[in-house]
């Protein structure tokens, strides 16, 4: 069987996430950049804070970035917002959505809204796949525990396993089985150092590339 990899080479791809790829250290270089290496055309959108269904429409946003090509990345404060994904993939013609998302449905501080976090997965993961685009779903790191956010190593471990039981037609990588707990530094027990970022951006292109291509009617 093929790898994903055979079908990145010289498609556009299209990356949607939250603050992980808010900063131009953040995923929105090595991601975008090992993406880039594969041969894809990677179009890379964030909005701070968002939840996946933010992603149906336009929702303001308190920051964000976009990347296109080998451009620079570029910073949005006052204007900041999501964009509805289908009109997304349809003007870069995506064959491919990358979505990293997670932290900002787990409620750290609060009990897991379990309905609440179904209906953001499943709305947001059909919807791409109606479009005709392949989809992959990037779980979060392990963080660190005791931060500004109340990340703990026990809540993410059920936000992944929920993730992964639950962003189907999309299909998981489970960033927890790409690192250690602890292992990456981060910032503020959320958000991870350069360094980090770095690994992680690399570890998820990996993961990716060595998909099984899906088969397409």
């Amino acid at each position: 069987m093929p790898l994903l990899s055979t079908l990145i080479a010289g498609a556009s791809v299209l990356v949607i996430g939250d603050s992980h790829l808010s900063k131009p250290d953040y995923l929105i270089k090595s991601l975008h950049d090992e993406l880039s290496r594969q041969g894809a055309l990677v179009h890379s959108l964030s909005a701070c804070g968002a939840v996946p269904s933010d992603w149906l429409g336009s929702v303001k946003m308190v920051c964000g970035a976009e990347r296109i090509g080998n451009g620079p990345v570029t910073l949005v404060l006052q204007n900041a917002s999501t964009r509805p994904v289908k009109p997304l993939i349809a003007a870069d013609k995506a064959k491919l959505v990358v979505v990293v998302m997670g932290d900002t449905i787990a409620n750290y501080k609060k009990e897991f809204a379990k309905a609440w976090a179904w209906q953001q997965v499943t709305s947001l993961s059909k919807e791409i796949v109606s479009s005709g685009a392949t989809c992959i779903w990037v779980g979060p790191p392990w963080g660190s525990e005791g931060g500004q956010y109340g990340k703990t190593y026990a809540r993410v471990q059920q936000l992944s396993n929920f993730l992964a039981a639950n962003v189907a037609p999309c299909i998981y990588i489970d960033s927890l089985k790409l690192g250690q707990p602890g292992g990456w530094i981060t910032v503020d027990g959320q958000h991870l150092n350069p360094a980090g970022y770095q690994a992680w951006g690399s570890a998820i292109a990996k993961a990716i590339a060595e998909l099984p291509a899906p088969n397409k009617p």
